[in-house]
């Protein structure tokens, strides 16, 4: 038989786990492919914070877009640009005065051969590669950030025929690292931690030729009753989440 404190401290360590249990939830998350290496960090730090699970799909942000107002069941959005969650706010699909910019994005020319990109990126004037893997300008943000890039060198036109497009930022570093292309703009994220490059060989595109890339993030219609993504977004603006975010050459 329990001593009477005990069993109290037992009953109160019991309720409160139920309580937690009961409060605990799940949080449908959809996550620009280039975030897609600092979210697994995030979200084991996000659940040991709050109790709450960080369930992510990734993919291209215009594709979440159509997406979401095709009725997909995601209650936050962590976008690779501001105008897209702008735009959601603007319809109506999100909850007012969530919306906050989680990241600045950096973007990579970047070759898995060593030695392959300069650190000056003159390899794309050179124009000696065969081709060149970029995101869908038109539903990706870091796609239309390289094609701002390359307009800016005033190598558009010369380039061109050498494009290869993914439908994302995942499927264009897949294309690089395949070898069905000997170079691409890939997110700096992909290829960067702790302060240097994971493998390879690869230029930062300096931020002035291309438009900031902010990328936004808010709370959808679905998620405005879900204490977990209040939570979330709450936690990405932690210093925990903060710290994994800069480690991966992101900028806040």
């Amino acid at each position: 038989m329990l001593h009477p404190l005990r069993h109290i401290l037992f009953t109160l360590g019991l309720s409160l786990s139920l309580i937690a249990s009961v409060q605990a939830e799940q949080v449908q998350v959809a996550v620009a492919a280039n975030f897609s290496a600092p979210i697994p960090a995030i979200a084991e730090g996000f659940e040991q914070a709050t109790g709450h699970t960080l369930v992510a799909a990734y993919g291209a942000t215009g594709q979440f877009y159509a997406q979401i107002k095709n009725g997909a069941p995601f209650e936050v959005f962590l976008a690779a640009d501001d105008s897209t969650p702008a735009r959601l706010e603007s319809e109506g699909e999100s909850v007012i005065g969530s919306r906050f910019t989680y990241a600045i994005g950096a973007l990579a020319l970047w070759s898995p051969q060593a030695g392959y990109v300069d650190a000056q990126g003159a390899v794309l004037k050179a124009n000696q590669f065969q081709h060149l893997a970029i995101a869908n300008p038109k539903t990706a943000p870091y796609g239309l950030a390289a094609t701002q890039v390359l307009a800016k060198l005033g190598l558009s036109q010369a380039v061109a025929p050498k494009l290869v497009e993914g439908q994302n930022i995942a499927q264009t570093i897949q294309f690089v690292a395949s070898g069905n292309a000997e170079l691409g703009f890939v997110a700096l994220s992909q290829v960067y931690k702790d302060g240097r490059l994971t493998n390879g060989s690869a230029w930062r595109v300096p931020a002035e030729l291309h438009e900031p890339i902010r990328q936004d993030a808010l709370i959808l219609k679905k998620g405005q009753n879900n204490p977990a993504a209040k939570a979330l977004l709450d936690y990405l603006r932690s210093e925990p989440a903060a710290t994994v975010i800069r480690a991966y050459g992101y900028q806040l």
